[in-house]
């Protein structure tokens, strides 16, 4: 992890088990690439998505509910329409954290969702990936976390 690190960040990448949700069968979407890089830096990965059984040779579930066990984290890179549901359930899961994906636009981001998170006392991530945060960061991702710093568009 890195220096001068948000401290909500910090927390996030300290939970061992995170749930990414929206990864993709075809594996190129920026949820795959939070996947890989949560697992290659420790953190046991559970992907969701409601059309695959399995995904980058893990077990997928179709929705956080049915996920084995308490999780910390939850990674949110779906459309809008379903982050409410999916943080409803992290959060019955017992989840601490919740970061939404977003770089330009709206991401995964909804109101409804957040305002789940802050109802169950959770003060969400929003913006920006764990992609700009987890070492090695490489310089793409690097420039986009300077870039949406300047913005506003990540945490500071």
């Amino acid at each position: 992890m890195g220096e001068n690190m948000p401290k909500a960040i910090a927390a996030f990448l300290a939970g061992q088990r995170i749930v990414v949700a929206g990864v993709s069968r075809s594996g190129k979407s920026p949820a795959n690439e939070i996947f890989r890089r949560l697992a290659a830096t420790g953190h046991e990965v559970i992907p969701v998505n409601p059309q695959a059984a399995e995904v980058e040779g893990h077990t997928c579930f179709a929705d956080v509910r049915a996920v084995p066990g308490a999780i910390d984290g939850l990674m949110v890179v779906t459309h809008p329409a379903v982050a409410s549901n999916v943080v409803r359930g992290a959060i019955e899961k017992g989840a601490r954290h919740v970061w939404f994906h977003r770089s330009f636009g709206t991401g995964s981001v909804s109101d409804e969702a957040l305002a789940a998170c802050r109802e169950a006392g959770i003060e969400p991530i929003v913006g920006g990936c764990p992609l700009m945060y987890c070492r090695p960061v490489d310089p793409v991702h690097r420039f986009f976390r300077w870039w949406l710093h300047l913005q506003h568009r990540v945490p500071g």
